[in-house]
């Protein structure tokens, strides 16, 4: 669901006047300004006080605020649990029972003018496929801005997100290359990795080579992006019924001192639930 004009419901605590509009000035009071009692577009105060309006109203329906991801509220238990994550003024919906969503739904709109976007197939640049057997996300069409952006169109593609037991230094004595065309590539990359664990590692690592990169780590990663292109349809699937049930399984490794700079060591882990990933990570410690 998507609220319309949703800064517009925040609600001021300070005092802010502003002048009056053109068209919109009274004859006899032309000097005078307008002072707001709403937020309006523009204000610095207006993402914030409609959050809290946001927030304070979904307290009021019974919701529960998650303490380590403020953006994700919860309500009810077992079969009538209802989950919503909000983005600015984007809802994303979900539960087992379709009654407790259409209640939801019913008393939002009582409240504020809102779009029932329907069943969720996009987000934040995340395609969401929903079927009988489950859901699978992916970025294909972001994995496809990122080669565009890469000027990697039509590349060869790699087998692999980087070479096997490759080492970079940061003392590298290749050429220097533009730090900020470097951040830009790595950050894209990262943000890919919310649907590919498959490079998480890979991105991890030319990560710390963002202060001073050069021609080296640049090959890096575009050996990242020439995989993604050719890998550019993989993502995560879902089952809604899981052959190992709903057991938690988390696999981790380690080396032993391998950054050649620090002598720090790498660590990962992902985590299962079934059958299906849900949570990984890569880092140097």
């Amino acid at each position: 669901m998507d609220v319309k004009s949703a800064f517009l419901n925040g609600e001021l605590k300070e005092e802010v006047y502003v002048e009056q509009p053109p068209g919109f000035v009274v004859d006899d009071h032309r000097r005078k300004v307008l002072k707001l009692h709403k937020a309006l577009y523009g204000l610095h105060q207006a993402p914030r006080a409609w959050n809290a309006k946001l927030d304070a109203m979904l307290v009021d329906m019974g919701f529960r605020r998650c303490n380590s991801e403020h953006a994700v509220y919860a309500r009810g238990s077992g079969r009538e649990l209802l989950l919503l994550g909000v983005y600015v003024d984007d809802l994303v919906i979900t539960g087992a029972d379709a009654t407790e969503i259409d209640n939801f739904k019913t008393a939002m709109k009582g409240k504020f003018r809102m779009s029932d976007l329907g069943l969720l197939s996009y987000y934040l640049g995340i395609d969401v496929r929903q079927d009988v057997d489950g859901v699978t996300i992916a970025q294909s069409a972001y994995a496809d801005k990122i080669i565009e952006k890469a000027g990697l169109m039509g590349c060869n593609a790699r087998q692999t997100p980087m070479e096997a037991r490759l080492k970079l230094s940061k003392a590298s004595t290749t050429a220097s290359t533009d730090a900020t065309e470097y951040r830009s590539m790595v950050g894209t990359l990262r943000y890919l990795t919310h649907s590919r664990p498959d490079i998480t590692f890979a991105v991890s690592y030319v990560s710390r080579f963002m202060e001073a990169p050069t021609v080296e780590h640049l090959t890096a990663v575009q050996h990242i992006v020439r995989y993604v292109a050719g890998t550019r349809d993989l993502g995560c699937h879902f089952p809604r019924r899981r052959a190992n049930g709903a057991r938690l399984v988390g696999y981790s490794d380690s080396d032993m001192a391998g950054d050649i700079d620090d002598r720090k060591s790498t660590s990962g882990g992902v985590f299962f639930l079934g059958d299906s990933p849900v949570s990984w990570l890569s880092q140097k410690q």
